[in-house]
């Protein structure tokens, strides 16, 4: 046995990887390193933009690697990035970087830049001539007094200010003390972020909202209202607690959110916990963990055959990219490797790997921040949630719902699809009213009941009429209202009872129907099917993963539906259905599986009138009472 008995990944193999995304932008940079234009998808923003951040996010990681080895670069990270610094904020150059007045997105790559220089200080901004610190801090100063929106971007500026100070450049004490009251507007409980006034709870939790706050601590205590960093701390420490639960036995973190091209900059808020010693994780959960997730892309071909990160989630698939994400923009899975700022003997590195929380025993877990419920079974690693707090949206919301944000579910071994088609329509992992020509309606805005229910003021939206850019919220156009249902879930183990009511008033069409989808599998083969004569149950098998719907109550029919390359994770995809017709005042309930190899006997499930009792295969039992609906 290796401490690293899981994974095999060592600090080595850790710096290794790093320097090899570093070494493989070199071939695609210009001659003074400052700008770096890899192939792919270019972002909303244009090339200068996307070379910029493709610079500025891998000069966070130099940094990272120069600070861990005490300034040793036997790859000359340093004096390469150096020249870039001096080539891009000089106006004169024809490779100037657009300035954070000028561009939107050159006032995030500016604080990945600060942050570099903060931590690189000795081995390259003390070394630099007096005219070309001039000209980076006239580049970085443009942030001051600029207006950032009220999310994580906050802390760019921040960031950007705080190094300025450091240096004796230009800052504005009322930007800092601005930003730190949004930052803690956007405080939940439990440890958790709201990335905005919106439910809108997803990785920003962990790579942004509690990175920065503790790296800037450090960047200038003075600077920290008293008491505030101690607060963070403890945040920290009660989300880590949540969070390792929602890491799969394969390591993949939840695939949920927007920005997901990060990949493992999942892992950034665990490094923090090793760094600051704000966690109680033991060391040795937190080694495995980080490597667990670095350790699932490594494995699954990333980076790719060239060494560079690319625009998807194994491969290249540019559709999982929001608007705002070009070629550049999956470096910051960079942040997933802060842990090389430690030295090699520090306690994170020496311990053995201890196993997550789903590789010790089945558990079932209440996140009610976001409004989830988690379930992890030990025999095939698989963590689920079931979703009744989260859409990227407020109550009354009449946009179209997000596949990252709206859905029933979520887990770390299956994909939302993200084709046009499936932003048009919730057609996996959720309950929808079926209209004949505007399809399954949509569930975002609606209205949270606690105990895992929620009611939805059913709509349908005509999205293609919204050609704004996609940011990771649902779509806007036209809307048609649908009848109130009130929907409900109770996950254990590989099994969710998910039920429905429709609003017993509703005005129906009789055309309209109702229809339950479950779990989607994709493969590079068309998963497999089962479809039973009596139409009560489907299945649908991909390798050793089974997604299934049982009816209970409601039902007529069962198909599967079909899709092509609609999945970053493989090219085919399969989604049971259960259908049938909707009636005022009708309850529905199904059976929603996902698991690895043989699952759990089924429970048995009772339903009366809004109440759904229910025996688990281990003998415990649970009710849901559904919420009852008014139009």
């Amino acid at each position: 046995m290796t401490e690293a008995s899981y994974t095999g990944l060592t600090r080595d193999s850790w710096a290794g990887v790093a320097d090899q995304l570093l070494l493989s932008l070199r071939p695609w940079s210009s001659p003074d390193h400052a700008r770096i234009d890899l192939p792919g998808q270019t972002s909303a923003y244009g090339p200068e933009s996307d070379s910029l951040e493709a610079f500025a996010r891998s000069f966070l990681l130099a940094a990272i690697r120069l600070h861990g080895e005490g300034g040793r670069d036997p790859h000359g990270h340093a004096e390469w990035y150096a020249d870039g610094l001096r080539a891009g904020t000089d106006p004169a150059s024809p490779h100037a970087w657009p300035r954070p007045d000028e561009l939107g997105q050159a006032k995030v790559e500016a604080c990945s830049i600060a942050l570099g220089l903060h931590l690189s200080r000795p081995w390259l901004w003390d070394r630099l001539q007096e005219r070309d610190r001039e000209r980076i801090v006239g580049w970085l100063a443009t942030v001051v007094g600029e207006q950032y929106p009220p999310i994580n971007w906050v802390w760019f500026q921040i960031v950007v200010e705080t190094f300025l100070k450091s240096v004796g450049g230009p800052w504005s004490p009322a930007d800092i003390d601005s930003g730190l009251v949004v930052h803690e507007s956007l405080a939940r409980d439990h440890g958790w972020y709201a990335d905005g006034p919106e439910r809108a709870f997803d990785h920003y939790n962990g790579w942004a909202l509690h990175v920065y706050p503790l790296l800037w601590a450090s960047m200038d205590p003075s600077l920290c209202p008293a008491g505030l960093e101690a607060v963070w701390r403890e945040r920290l420490a009660t989300f880590l607690r949540t969070a390792v639960h929602l890491v799969g036995g394969n390591g993949s973190p939840l695939l949920q959110g927007r920005s997901l091209t990060y990949r493992f900059a999942a892992a950034a808020p665990f490094w923090m916990g090793a760094i600051t010693g704000a966690t109680d994780l033991s060391p040795g959960v937190l080694r495995r963990t980080t490597a667990g997730m670095l350790g699932h892309f490594l494995d699954r071909g990333v980076p790719d055959e060239r060494g560079l990160l690319t625009l998807g989630w194994y491969g290249e698939w540019p559709a999982i990219a929001q608007s705002y994400s070009g070629p550049g923009s999956p470096y910051w899975a960079v942040k997933g490797m802060l842990g090389l700022m430690l030295p090699a003997d520090h306690a994170v590195w020496t311990a053995k790997e201890e196993p997550l929380p789903v590789e010790e025993s089945d558990f079932t877990l209440e996140l009610a921040e976001p409004g989830w419920v988690a379930s992890g079974t030990r025999s095939d690693g698989i963590v689920r949630i079931a979703n009744h707090g989260t859409d990227h949206s407020v109550p009354g919301d009449t946009r179209a719902d997000s596949p990252l944000y709206a859905r029933l579910a979520y887990s770390t071994h299956t994909m939302p699809p993200m084709s046009d088609a499936f932003w048009a329509g919730a057609l996996e992992n959720s309950i929808a009213v079926v209209h004949p020509e505007l399809g399954a309606s949509h569930r975002n805005g609606f209205t949270a009941g606690g105990d895992q229910t929620s009611i939805s003021a059913t709509h349908w939206v005509r999205t293609t009429e919204d050609q704004s850019p996609r940011h990771g919220s649902g779509r806007a156009g036209s809307v048609v209202a649908g009848p109130a249902v009130a929907m409900g879930s109770l996950l254990k183990g590989s099994h969710e009872v998910r039920a429905a009511l429709i609003d017993p008033d509703a005005d129906l069409d009789p055309a309209w129907s109702i229809e339950f989808s479950g779990w989607p599998l994709s493969g590079h083969r068309p998963p497999a099917d089962s479809l039973p004569e009596h139409r009560s149950a489907v299945r649908v098998g991909s390798g050793e993963l089974g997604s299934s719907l049982t009816a209970v109550v409601g039902f007529e029919a069962a198909e599967v539906r079909r899709a092509k390359d609609a999945s970053a994770v493989g090219g085919h995809t399969a989604i049971p259905v259960l259908t049938g017709s909707a009636a005022p005042g009708r309850s529905y309930v199904a059976i929603v599986s996902l698991a690895g190899g043989q699952p759990e006997a089924l429970p048995r499930v009772e339903v009366a009138g809004t109440a759904v009792r229910v025996e688990w295969a281990d003998g415990s039992t649970g009710v849901l009472d559904l919420p009852l609906p008014s139009s």
